[in-house]
């Protein structure tokens, strides 16, 4: 017999295939013995903590992108540069764990964190975010992860923090891409500013799909800001630093007449090279007009004066 989820947490059922299938196989083994009621409700399984229980005030206007295609289809130069596709098939000797995630920089609690803490020091939860990368295309997808701003708050920012840093691992025997590209100022880094980053909408991501996170969208760790365009999600990070001034970011310091240090999504300013308005929904190529911060202006509009893109 199926379970139906509350109405508070329905989304419509195309939106939901892949979801429900897991949970219904959840409630499988809930019945033949081998999960507990309380495994149940913390959502610990045999992969950690995954699935973890859906935040409902995170709902989509589109179907979730398929797994195959959003494990499938992704921007991980360290891995490849060229072929989104083949990024998946070059990730196998990218080593994840043992991993830790270094804070440091302008906070009172600086400290390093094994990512078995990470995953099970805080609580994770399941939100449906829409992605969309600076190339038009877009998915819809479901993180795993907590607010950002938890881990802000557990290292206590000194006053004089502006600005908050994140890198990228660089493994040039792991990740093929790095010793064929030397061209790229590897490891990659990024940056948000601090009232960003404390935004409810940032999350520290660790799983996707109600699994742990694969290898080629950024596995142990990374961060999810789904107001920006993707690039502004940094993958893999080993370091988070605090700083006073505003860092550079990998791409805006390659190209910066193509990619600013904002780069929130917006419909009426064009990339230099194709226009912004509308996306392409991977995999069956559904064309959608883009939404101003990505759809989600009502959380993060007030931290912008309108010219921040």
């Amino acid at each position: 017999m199926l379970i139906k989820l509350p109405k508070g947490w329905e989304i419509a059922e195309r939106d939901a295939t892949a979801e429900s299938a897991y949970l219904n196989r959840r409630q499988i083994l809930r019945a033949a013995g081998f999960l507990g009621a309380e495994g149940l409700i913390a959502g610990t399984t045999g992969n950690g903590p995954y699935p973890a229980r859906r935040n409902p005030e995170f709902k989509l206007d589109r179907p979730l992108t398929e797994e195959w295609a959003a494990t499938g289809h992704n921007n991980f130069y360290e891995f490849d540069g060229r072929s989104k596709e083949a990024v998946k098939d070059k990730v196998g000797a990218f080593q994840t764990r043992p991993w830790t995630v270094q804070i440091t920089g302008l906070v009172n609690k600086p400290q390093t964190l094994e990512i078995d803490t990470i995953e099970r020091g805080f609580p994770l939860e399941e939100r449906l975010y829409r992605f969309r990368c600076v190339e038009a295309w877009a998915m819809a997808v479901p993180w795993t992860g907590f607010p950002l701003a938890e881990l802000i708050k557990r290292v206590e920012p000194k006053p004089q923090a502006r600005y908050v840093r994140f890198i990228s691992a660089r493994k040039d025997k792991e990740m093929p891409g790095v010793p064929s590209q030397p061209w790229y100022p590897f490891p990659y880094f990024e940056a948000l500013r601090l009232d960003e980053a404390m935004n409810p909408l940032a999350l520290v991501v660790t799983g996707l799909y109600g699994k742990p996170l694969p290898k080629q969208n950024g596995a142990p760790v990374r961060i999810v800001v789904p107001w920006k365009y993707g690039y502004k999600n940094p993958k893999s990070i080993v370091k988070i630093e605090f700083t006073a001034k505003r860092p550079e970011t990998f791409w805006n310091k390659l190209q910066p007449l193509e990619y600013g240090f904002y780069s929130n999504v917006n419909p009426g300013k064009p990339h230099p090279r194709w226009s912004q308005a509308v996306e392409r929904l991977i995999p069956h190529g559904e064309k959608r007009q883009t939404m101003l911060y990505n759809g989600y202006e009502k959380y993060v509009a007030a931290l912008y004066n309108g010219k921040e893109f």
